[in-house]
């Protein structure tokens, strides 16, 4: 009898499409089969162990059992100025311009219900990491979604078609669009950006009134001499914008959950405010380790992280090209924007997903789950370790022998 009442928040969101092909890795694993897993950005490797025995220790303290402070403890915000003042040279005050999170993500979700009104519009690229817009969809806001063009030998973003492009939807937005949202190195197609861009977006958000949020998740992952800028580093970048960070990628931290938001006072401002009402922040011995990772272990991504993932693309990239699939290297991030071979590109990136699980026993993100411009694509994340991606680049071969066998072309 209660079939009548509708919940018009959740009818907004669309189908999770990620979730056919869990479904399928799940019900395979179940029967015993062996599947070599790309399809999660959610680090295999263990948090280093300095940082793991400062949990252990501050944890045996009964005073770090009780609730903490929303915001993050006051040593925390102050290793995140640390990090961005040694990073960037950017100065941050850690009482009105940082708050700690629960993971990044958590941040931007809360951030979003805080600062949009009913019916506000946020331009968001696309293709996009879904929280990126379902955010502001959940918040009862509008999204505007824009088409992400880059280099696809590069991953270097067309800042001037970038440009063109937020000037046409800033025009055309009605309402006029509040927010435009921001995520290089970029999640899920790798694609980058310079320090000018950043210069650029800044002017245009003072002439044209709107916020940035940008999300640098994968800051510390760049490679081959790319470093990751932030737009905090342009001047006046703090009138207009805020920036989102996360432990988990750089120091294999995705499940302690250690995030964090800075910038602009308003909105920090207001995320601060419904935290307060919200949570009581993380577990304090979690906050503790994390601030001693910032201050005291700030070299494990460059010495630690960033070799491993680059060791795994390199070897990715050679095995999959081996089978016939030609992958690029991308310059930053856990991940691999992958063009569908185009023997399966009719089958779009779903099926052909579905399929290199079924046959192959090799699961990736389809492109379509990040937006209609990520249908050609998939998504593959460097979290297996290299004799696994070997034996998926082999079983790839296979399965692609099998295609070219169907279509007559062998």
């Amino acid at each position: 009898m209660f079939d009548e009442i509708q919940f018009d928040k959740i009818n907004r969101l669309p189908k999770y499409i990620f979730a056919e092909i869990n479904e399928l890795k799940m019900g395979a694993r179940r029967r015993g089969e062996d599947i070599i897993d790309f399809s999660m950005g959610n680090p295999d490797s263990r948090t280093p162990q300095k940082i793991i025995d400062k949990l252990c220790e501050t944890v045996q303290r009964d005073k770090t059992h009780g609730y903490s402070a929303s915001k993050g403890i006051y040593k925390l915000r102050v290793a995140m100025a640390n990090w961005y003042r040694r990073k960037y040279g950017v100065e941050l005050d850690p009482n009105s311009e940082i708050v700690a999170t629960m993971g990044s993500k958590e941040g931007y979700v809360h951030l979003v219900q805080a600062i949009s009104n009913s019916g506000d519009v946020a331009i968001v690229p696309d293709p996009t990491y879904p929280i990126h817009y379902q955010a502001f969809i959940l918040a009862g806001a509008n999204v505007e979604k824009m088409e992400l063009i880059f280099d696809e030998n590069s991953f270097e973003v067309d800042e001037d078609r970038f440009i063109s492009d937020l000037k046409n939807a800033l025009d055309n937005s009605l309402p006029k669009a509040k927010f435009l949202v921001l995520n290089f190195p970029h999640n899920p197609t790798t694609a980058t950006v310079t320090a000018d861009f950043y210069k650029r977006v800044v002017a245009l958000a003072k002439e044209k009134r709107f916020y940035i949020i940008s999300d640098i998740a994968y800051a510390d992952i760049t490679f081959d001499g790319y470093k990751t800028p932030s737009i905090l580093e342009v001047e006046g970048a703090k009138d207009v914008a805020v920036e989102t960070y996360t432990l988990s990628k750089s120091y294999n931290m995705a499940g302690w959950r250690v995030g964090f938001v800075v910038g602009n006072r308003k909105l920090v401002g207001a995320l601060e405010s419904i935290k307060s009402w919200l949570d009581y922040g993380m577990f304090t011995p979690i906050q503790v380790a994390s601030t001693v990772a910032l201050d005291e272990y700030g070299y494990i991504p460059e010495r630690e992280i960033v070799p491993l993932y680059r060791n795994r693309r390199d070897v990715m990239v050679e095995a999959f090209r081996n089978a016939g699939w030609n992958l690029n290297r991308p310059k930053a991030s856990m991940f691999i924007w992958g063009r569908i071979p185009e023997i399966c590109r009719d089958m779009g990136s779903l099926e052909f997903s579905k399929r290199l699980l079924v046959e192959a026993k090799v699961a990736v993100s389809p492109g379509i789950g990040f937006g209609k411009y990520g249908d050609e694509y998939v998504r593959i994340a460097l979290i297996e370790n290299e004799k696994r991606i070997r034996q998926a680049g082999r079983n790839i071969k296979r399965f692609l022998r099998k295609v070219r066998e169907e279509k007559g072309l062998i």
